[in-house]
C-alpha cells in the first residue's frame, strides 16, 4: 500500500474538530461513557503515533483519544499561534473541553510531557491518572538530543529539516533512534507528510524553538508530577538514546516517587513497537486508580 493510501486510511479512522479557533484531527475510539485516556504526542510526531495504541485502549474498555497538536499532523498551522509549551498546553485543554471530557487519564510522551503538565497544573481535579512515557520533567538542564538540536537554530534547522526529504534519510534516522525494523517502512514514510504539512514544516520549527527550559517551568512540572491529586506511573522504552532511561527515566521515577517502572525493549517511540503493552499498562493503572 502506498503512503498516500495509508494516510487516507488513517485519516478515515479519525475526524476533524475545532478548538481555540484551530482545526485539528482526533482519533477517538471506545465507549463514550468509558474513562477517557488522552494520549499526547511530542515531536516530530502527531496523533498518528498512537494509531495502534488507541484501538488497544478501546479493546480494554477505555476511550482512547489522540489529538493532533497545532503545527503537526492534520492540525492547522496558524502563523500567529502560540507554539510554546504554555500555548500548546492551553490549546490542548481547550481541545479536551471541546471533546467534553470532564475527567480523563493522561498518557504523555516526549514534549507531550510538558504540554500535558500544563493541562494537569491548570485542572488537577480533572486528571484521573498520569502515565509518563519517555518524556522530560527536569527541563532547566535539558539538552535537545543530537537529531533535534539543529532544529532550534535558524538556518541550520531549515537545512536539517529539508534533508529529511532526501530518500531514505528519515527512515534511516527513525531506525537508528526511534523504532525497530519490525515497523514497516511505508508506515514510517507517513510521518513525513504529517510533519511537513501544508507549510513546509515552519510551524514545527516554531515548536522546536519554543521550548521553555526555565527553572520556573521545571518547578511547575515537578509539582505536576509530585503534588497532583492523581497517581503517576512510568513506562519507558529502555533502548531510547534520545531520552535515556539512566538520565530522563530515572529523573521521572525520582520525581514521581515511584519505586518501580515498566520498561519496554523499545527505542524513543515505544508506541510503534509495543502498543499492546502500553495499553495494558495504562488499563491496569486505571483499574488501580479507580
Amino acid at each position: 500500500m502506498s503512503t498516500s493510501e495509508l494516510l487516507e486510511r488513517y485519516r478515515s479512522s479519525g475526524r476533524t474538530f475545532s478548538a481555540g479557533g484551530i482545526s485539528s484531527f482526533v482519533l477517538d475510539e471506545g465507549p463514550r461513557d468509558a474513562p477517557a485516556v488522552v494520549c499526547v504526542h511530542g515531536v516530530p510526531a502527531s496523533a498518528y503515533l498512537y494509531r495502534k495504541v488507541v484501538p488497544e485502549l478501546a479493546a480494554r474498555g477505555l476511550r482512547g483519544i489522540a489529538i493532533d497538536l497545532p503545527g503537526l499532523g492534520f492540525a492547522e498551522r496558524p502563523v500567529d499561534a502560540d507554539y510554546t509549551w504554555t500555548g500548546l498546553g492551553r490549546w490542548l485543554l481547550s481541545a479536551i473541553d471541546e471533546l467534553q471530557l470532564e475527567r480523563f487519564h493522561l498518557l504523555l510522551h516526549d514534549i507531550g510531557g510538558p504540554i500535558g503538565f500544563e493541562v494537569a497544573t491548570a485542572v488537577p481535579e480533572r486528571v484521573l491518572s498520569m502515565t509518563l512515557l519517555n518524556t522530560i520533567i527536569e527541563v532547566q538542564s535539558f539538552h535537545r538530543p543530537w537529531p533535534m538540536e539543529p532544529f532550534a537554530h535558524r538556518g541550520i534547522g531549515e537545512a536539517w529539516l529539508a534533508s529529511m526529504r532526501v530518500p531514505g534519510a528519515f527512515l534511516s534516522l527513525m531506525r537508528l533512534v526511534g523504532v525497530s525494523r519490525r515497523v514497516p517502512a511505508p508506515e514510517i514514510a507517513c510521518w513525513l507528510p504529517l510533519l511537513f504539512g501544508d507549510d513546509g514544516g515552519r510551524a514545527f520549527l516554531k515548536i522546536m524553538r519554543g521550548f521553555e527550559l526555565t527553572a520556573a517551568k521545571e518547578h511547575l512540572y515537578l509539582d505536576a508530577v509530585r503534588q497532583g491529586p492523581y497517581p503517576v506511573q512510568i513506562v519507558w522504552g529502555e533502548r531510547d538514546t534520545m531520552l535515556p532511561w539512566r538520565r530522563e527515566g530515572v529523573a521521572a521515577q525520582r520525581a514521581a516517587g515511584v519505586q518501580e517502572s515498566i520498561k519496554l525493549s523499545a527505542k524513543h517511540f515505544p508506541q510503534e513497537d509495543h502498543p499492546q503493552e502500553i495499553a495494558e499498562a495504562v488499563y491496569r493503572f486505571t483499574q488501580r486508580s479507580r
